[in-house]
């Protein structure tokens, strides 16, 4: 055998030309095969940088997951159930993006090599006792074509990372081209690469198998027509067009424009039959919401003022779109179909149509949902009945925020941030006990360290972006993940990541002790040091005015957050020299920041020796115990109640402030901060925005913050060692009368019920028998528990 020459079975097409290597472009595959008493058939599959699996024109799954520079995924696939006795065909869409960055989807590698692989096994059932498995893999039998009619274009002139939208025009060459009878004899074979020829990286022996579920995928129909803009066709005939899919037909030389509603920010893959209609245009606008005429802006961008979401008289759509030019081959049998590659995140669609010399009749347009398979089962109701409008945003944010990686935001960017993920992590736990994408979201992030120790604050990503804070998120991830779960060999592989940050971290302190000035202004300096979006730091890019001036405080806080965090990992796994150093550093860098960053009125500045302060750095200074208790209490009350004087929490660091207003026992003003939520839902917002000040994204993960507060807080169910091996029921009553649920642990669910009394707090539970309850030691409390 020839080493050099034996093939790996990646195909790609003889037919790529220089240009295509600097475009994204789809190419399709096609396999056809004889098949008899079929018994099953597995399917092994991965692309560069995408596919659609389609299988007798059904599509089967979209892949592979999310991987980075040093990982590439494949999936394994059951289509017994699509194939049939007889001919088959097996059909896949592979959307290459080049190499560079710029021009490519931010969040999905690439390398030097486009290409399609595939290992199909098949067992047949010759006789009653003769079973057959036959190896089906890419090779030359395969038949390709580029179809250069697909283009993508950029969604912002500015900052663009998804790179998924289109402008396409059909090819009546490709009528049916995924089913059997399509002919394919026009298209060339395959080119199979030579072992030479591949990157290591996708080499059949470094895939590694999908670590997630696959995505789920229902078909729905759209809720309701919001408004004819134009043409002749009533608001009736679109509205029967979308739930019972009675045919419109836009008349020749004609514009049609309808704006159509979903019910709810949702993510999902568009489909629009066509029949006839050739040269007509189709443009879909796809909108998170109605705005307004006047422009902010938030981190140098321009963004429309929003108020009520749903209000279409005063308002107007705004959004990315995909247009589609018709070829007019569709018929009765087998309409031309526009159906964008990758999942689209909407609320409203305005579909417009223009018209040439033919009719155009649409005879459907729905869509299937797509996202994560979480499975929210904990559930909690409350004396403030406004609580369960602001859940019910919330457990749509995170859901929407949850595909093959967390997502600071589906519309966007669909990027995997650290400190995003932090907190959506730990409402999933709250509400699911599920840590499947947990677990792949550190694994990205460790695998995205720098030669400086440093993480890239979102992984996977395709360019290199540090925020120095943000590697500390992931440590506090890895702290959540002992503490719900307990998995040592899990903490035993992220703890040689977390060391090199804090060295990076060690390795920049000044004379004095603190963190010297490592970061800045957004592009303007070496790191970005995004605190919180602020409309009082606006102007310096989400970063304390402080920055002007030389060092931060936050990032020594944040640093100190980071060094507890891990002194706590190093005595879980038993490593007291490791514990011991960490301590060390935890008492000098504390005693550094009382020295240098306490101004006289004993709050923590925004700098060292700098007379500005900001609640963002009291609620740090409390969670990591530079201020103390009764310190806090006052002084995070002030910056609440004289709020024109401080630069307040956003809804980016809202887990952090309630993470405060817990500790120094100020919750009841959690009834104040919902306030921002009910404005959420009183403006009809179906998902938590980003940020009031600047609210350019209205589906952002951090700011479904209720998940955790009221399965963890306000009923206090909380794990108080690590793998849930101990647990209490420590309620934070607040301002509120009564409240119950349950909640879903790793170990099984706890039902607790609790009601302020004339002197106490009547608190009813049911815990498994196998958990292990710690109760605090509060005269106010009285328990009635029920192990089941």
């Amino acid at each position: 055998m020839n080493f050099m020459d034996n093939e790996q079975h990646w195909i790609w097409t003889s037919d790529w030309t220089d240009s295509d290597k600097h475009l994204p472009r789809l190419v399709n595959f096609r396999r056809v095969l004889e098949l008899e008493n079929i018994v099953n058939s597995v399917i092994k599959i991965t692309a560069d940088s995408r596919y659609k699996l389609f299988v007798n024109g059904s599509l089967v799954e979209v892949g592979p997951c999310k991987g980075d520079q040093q990982v590439w995924y494949f999936d394994k696939i059951d289509i017994t159930k699509f194939l049939k006795p007889g001919k088959n065909v097996l059909a896949v869409s592979v959307l290459r993006y080049p190499q560079e960055q710029s021009l490519g989807n931010y969040s999905v590698f690439r390398t030097e090599y486009p290409g399609l692989y595939a290992e199909c096994q098949i067992t047949t059932k010759d006789s009653p006792q003769t079973v057959h498995t036959q190896t089906l893999v890419t090779d030359e039998q395969w038949k390709c074509a580029v179809n250069r009619e697909f283009n993508i274009v950029s969604e912002s002139d500015d900052f663009a990372p998804l790179k998924i939208y289109e402008q396409d025009s059909g090819d009546p060459a490709l009528k049916g081209w995924k089913t059997t009878n399509f002919d394919d004899q026009a298209w060339p074979s395959a080119l199979p690469y030579a072992r030479h020829a591949i990157s290591r990286q996708v080499s059949p022996g470094n895939l590694l198998p999908r670590p997630i579920p696959f995505l789920y995928r229902t078909a729905h129909n759209f809720e309701k027509v919001v408004q004819v803009k134009s043409g002749h066709n009533t608001s009736t005939s679109w509205q029967q067009l979308l739930t019972a899919e009675k045919p419109v037909t836009v008349a020749p030389h004609s514009k049609a424009v309808v704006e159509i509603s979903a019910g709810e920010e949702t993510t999902g893959y568009l489909y629009l039959n066509l029949l006839q209609g050739k040269s007509s245009h189709v443009r879909l606008l796809q909108s998170e919401a109605y705005v307004q005429d006047e422009m902010t802006s938030t981190n140098g961008m321009p963004i429309p003022v929003k108020k009520d979401r749903c209000d279409n008289v005063k308002g107007h759509l705004d959004g990315f779109t995909d247009n589609y030019t018709v070829a007019g081959y569709g018929d009765a049998e087998r309409p031309e179909q526009f159906s964008p590659f990758w999942f689209r995140t909407f609320r409203f669609i305005r579909l417009e149509i223009t018209t040439k010399d033919d009719p155009l009749t649409i005879t459907k347009f729905n869509y299937e949902k797509t996202g994560y398979p979480i499975n929210v089962t904990t559930a909690v109701q409350t004396s403030d009945k406004s609580l369960a409008a602001i859940w019910d945003i919330s457990e749509r944010t995170l859901k929407r925020c949850m595909h093959e990686t967390y997502e600071d935001c589906p519309f966007y960017e669909q990027i995997q941030y650290a400190m995003d993920s932090r907190a959506q992590i730990l409402y999933t736990y709250a509400t699911s006990g599920d840590d499947r994408l947990a677990r792949k979201c550190m694994d990205d992030l460790k695998r995205s360290q720098r030669y400086d120790g440093l993480l890239n604050c979102s992984a996977p990503n395709y360019t290199s972006n540090v925020i120095p804070t943000f590697s500390i998120y992931y440590i506090l991830m890895v702290q959540d993940h002992m503490m719900y779960f307990g998995d040592q060999e899990l903490v035993k592989k992220h703890l040689p990541t977390i060391v090199r940050i804090l060295n990076f971290f060690d390795q920049h302190l000044t004379a004095e002790g603190y963190v010297d000035k490592i970061g800045g202004l957004n592009i303007v300096d070496r790191f970005w040091s995004f605190t919180d979006w602020t409309p009082e730091w606006n102007a310096t890019s989400g970063v304390p005015a402080a920055t002007l001036h030389g060092p931060i405080t936050s990032e020594s806080l944040v640093y100190l957050m980071g060094l507890q965090a891990a002194y706590k990992l190093a005595q879980y796994l038993d490593s007291a020299d490791l514990a011991n150093a960490l301590l060390n550093r935890i008492t000098a860098l504390k005693h550094a920041i009382t020295s240098h960053c306490i101004g006289k009125n004993g709050m923590v500045q925004d700098g060292p020796g700098v007379e500005n302060y900001s609640q963002q750095n009291q609620v740090f200074g409390i969670l990591t115990g530079v201020l103390n208790t009764s310190a806090g209490h006052r002084i995070l009350r002030q910056t609440i109640e004289e709020k024109a004087d401080y630069a307040q929490c956003s809804v980016a660091m809202s887990f952090y402030l309630y993470r405060a207003l817990q500790k120094v026992h100020l919750y009841e003003y959690t009834n104040y901060f919902w306030n921002i939520w009910r404005r959420m839902v009183k403006t009809n917002c179906s998902t938590c925005i980003e940020a009031e000040a600047g609210d350019r994204s209205e589906c952002h993960g951090w700011g479904a913050v209720i998940l955790y507060e009221l399965p963890a807080v306000t009923l206090g169910v909380t794990p108080t060692k690590p793998g849930y091996q101990e647990f209490t029921i420590d309620p934070e009553v607040g301002y509120l009368d009564w409240a119950r649920g349950h909640v879903t642990t790793p170990l099984g669910r706890v039902d607790v019920a609790w009601k302020k009394e004339q002197k106490h707090i009547a608190i009813q539970a049911k815990v498994p028998k196998a958990m292990t309850l710690k109760l605090p030691k509060n005269q106010h409390f009285t328990y009635s528990i029920a192990y089941v």
